[in-house]
């Protein structure tokens, strides 16, 4: 079921006549219209059959009771005086420097104050890609900062997504991982919805394929600081993938644990994840270009202070070095 700042109503559906999948039933239902917004509603957890969560392929019974909550129609974004740090900007293409806590574009519960607003006020007349999505090639979590690069025309909308599809752009995070990571390496994991928690993703069989490559940059005794390279752009992927090697995100209270050793809570709001560079080519360019974000202050001041517990760190017996 959705989460509780979202609007909508909720239908009720009792089964009169059997049928061999819920996602052909609900097809048949008023308010839901195809087979297709039937298993995205599904899929996002907004179904339940006889109050458990349900699969597109589930058969009904008569007598079966299903719940689907239908989310309001969003209304189309309206331009905001928002201040954007930019990075970079000519006719046709935005790189900035996305702030902490800033939604990309509107969604339930986030209907202002988002990077697609703030656009909206810089560029109103920017129509390129989905009414909701203007100009959104690619996105980053709210609580993740730094570098985003954004269309301001659709050719070059067209041109930026080709190469997020050929993984022609090249993308590097600066990551602080719980535990000590010994080597740089690789993971690799399909990445899809969460079986139970379906607002979350997971590494699962049925996902999608997902790529990450990542350096060691520093050890800091409880929490190893990477360089991580995206190559597939899965929601998540980071967080997912390094949780799914038992190194999770540092401050990541979704994807790893509420206390971590050596807290940094008092210094880490959110989790330690930051786009510090992106190299692409821009459009009718020959050459690939390079973008980059320094770590902001409140990352910065929980990579000092994990530093200072690292120097603070009892040294290791002498049995344990050998």
């Amino acid at each position: 079921m959705p989460l509780p700042d979202t609007h909508g109503h909720v239908v009720v559906f009792h089964v009169a006549v059997a049928c061999d999948r819920l996602d052909v039933f609900l097809s048949q239902q008023p308010g839901i219209g195809t087979r297709s917004h039937a298993q995205r509603l599904i899929r996002q957890g907004a179904v339940t059959l006889n109050n458990a969560p349900a699969r597109p392929a589930q058969a009904v019974r008569e007598g079966d009771v299903i719940e689907a909550f239908i989310a309001a129609e969003p209304q189309a974004p309206v331009p905001e005086d928002v201040l954007l740090s930019v990075l970079y900007e000519d006719d046709e293409v935005l790189v900035i420097d996305k702030p902490a806590g800033m939604v990309v574009h509107p969604a339930p519960g986030h209907t202002t104050h988002t990077l697609v607003n703030a656009l909206l006020g810089r560029h109103p007349d920017i129509e390129c890609g989905e009414t909701m999505r203007p100009g959104i090639v690619h996105r980053l979590d709210k609580d993740t900062s730094g570098v985003m690069v954004v269309a301001l025309t659709s050719e070059a909308r067209d041109w930026l997504v080709a190469q997020f599809k050929s993984a022609a752009v090249h993308k590097t995070y600066l990551a602080l991982v719980s535990g000590r990571i010994e080597a740089d390496g690789v993971i690799e994991g399909p990445i899809g919805r969460h079986p139970v928690h379906r607002k979350r993703m997971a590494v699962v069989a049925t996902g999608k394929p997902a790529r990450t490559t990542y350096e060691i940059v520093e050890h800091l005794d409880a929490y190893t600081l990477v360089r991580a390279h995206p190559v597939t752009g899965r929601t998540h992927q980071i967080r997912v993938h390094f949780a799914f090697i038992g190194h999770p995100v540092a401050g990541d209270y979704v994807y790893g644990s509420r206390s971590p050793s050596r807290s940094l809570a008092q210094y880490l709001p959110r989790h330690f994840l930051h786009a510090a560079a992106i190299s692409l080519r821009l459009p009718h360019a020959s050459a690939e270009r390079e973008f980059t974000s320094p770590l902001l202050p409140d990352l910065r001041l929980a990579l000092d202070e994990a530093r200072r517990q690292a120097r603070a760190a009892p040294c290791p017996a002498q049995s344990d070095m050998i």
